[in-house]
């Protein structure tokens, strides 16, 4: 397959991201998935459920980005109740994702790239909570059964999201590899591409790849003062540049036009079997499928050492995508929304009879 270079361009504030940082799907995306289960759920038990423990006017569309909200004030001021969220989490920012080699089939406790604060971890206890299970252990960081709510509507969203669940680790020569333990990762011979943030993408290039394959967009309006970037993280691809692309495919605007679009395609989306406190590892072993598509025929090139602000060094590389990249790109996203929105209702369904 023809590929094009995506050449590096040295941006370090790029490189200090972690996938922790980013808003996986961006606020349309999560809207999208939250509007899905909303429509889906209409006159079911477990919307009587939701009604509870949500205040009036909100729904799973509505609250779907609040645990990223909580991170900084760019949704506006923070609210006591995310105040004290955050006082209680302390680790919050590692809930929304693991970082499995994209390369394997499977999720296993404590192996590369896995942590006791992850996405899987995290989900489990939300269940568990909304459940009514009571037993400490089942609850270390103390979610009320609102919070575990509000969190599920959102991780669902996240651990559809291919470089939430499947991440990349690089060799000192440029090659995608498995390390076979923790402590092989030591940014010397092999480096933590940290969820994708430092793999970067010329963002000039990038459109023109888009350019004639992709409908045109809403114009972008440039804050005056603010210089615009010149590459963008491969995790902030996906997270936000696939959507938009998604969205434009199916002529859609808004994320509720996107869920009308979705459920009138009738899509075939397989539910999880078994118990549902299993769930979360089916939807990362089912991601990781996704992760190997969106990896597919893209290679590592130049390894650049870059200085934080606090004057640490970390490492970037640049990347060579397919020419054809934004299509299929965005049309894994298209079915990875669809699929976060329909496994997010299953899963109230299966809480809530």
């Amino acid at each position: 397959m023809k590929k094009l270079a995506c050449v590096l361009a040295l941006t370090g504030a790029f490189g200090l991201l972690g996938a922790s940082d980013a808003a996986a799907w961006g606020r349309d995306g999560h809207r999208a998935v939250g509007s899905i289960a909303d429509k889906l759920l209409k006159g079911t038990n477990a919307q009587k459920q939701i009604a509870l423990l949500l205040q009036p006017g909100e729904s799973l569309a509505s609250v779907a980005n609040w645990a990223d909200c909580v991170k900084g004030t760019y949704c506006g001021p923070q609210t006591p109740e995310m105040v004290e969220y955050v006082e209680g989490n302390p680790r919050h920012s590692e809930y929304h994702y693991t970082n499995v080699p994209f390369q394997l089939d499977h999720y296993h406790e404590h192996g590369v790239g896995t942590s006791d604060v992850d996405i899987v971890q995290t989900l489990e206890q939300c269940i568990a909570v909304l459940q009514g299970k009571t037993d400490p252990a089942l609850n270390p960081h103390k979610f009320t059964k609102r919070q575990a709510l509000i969190l599920l509507a959102h991780f669902a969203g996240d651990i559809h999201q291919p470089l939430h669940v499947g991440s990349a680790f690089v060799s000192k020569d440029g090659k995608f590899i498995v390390p076979k333990s923790r402590a092989e990762i030591d940014d010397a011979l092999v480096f933590d591409s940290r969820g994708g943030n430092n793999l970067l993408l010329d963002d000039e290039k990038l459109a023109a790849l888009s350019k004639g394959v992709i409908p045109a967009g809403e114009p972008v309006v440039i804050k005056e003062g603010v210089p615009k970037a010149l590459t963008k993280p491969f995790h902030s691809y996906w997270d936000s540049t696939t959507v938009d692309y998604a969205f434009r495919r199916i002529k859609t605007r808004t994320p509720e036009q996107f869920a009308d679009v979705a459920i009138a395609s009738a899509p075939l989306v397989a539910k999880a079997k078994g118990d549902v406190a299993t769930w979360p590892v089916q939807w990362v072993e089912d991601g990781l499928k996704s992760a190997k598509l969106a990896y597919a025929d893209v290679v590592p090139g130049k390894l650049t050492p870059q200085t934080g602000k606090k004057g640490e060094t970390y490492y970037t590389f640049a990347l060579e995508v397919p020419a054809n990249y934004p299509v299929p790109s965005s049309e894994i996203a298209k079915t990875q929304l669809i699929k976060g929105g329909y496994n997010l209702a299953a899963m109230l369904q299966a809480i809530w009879p």
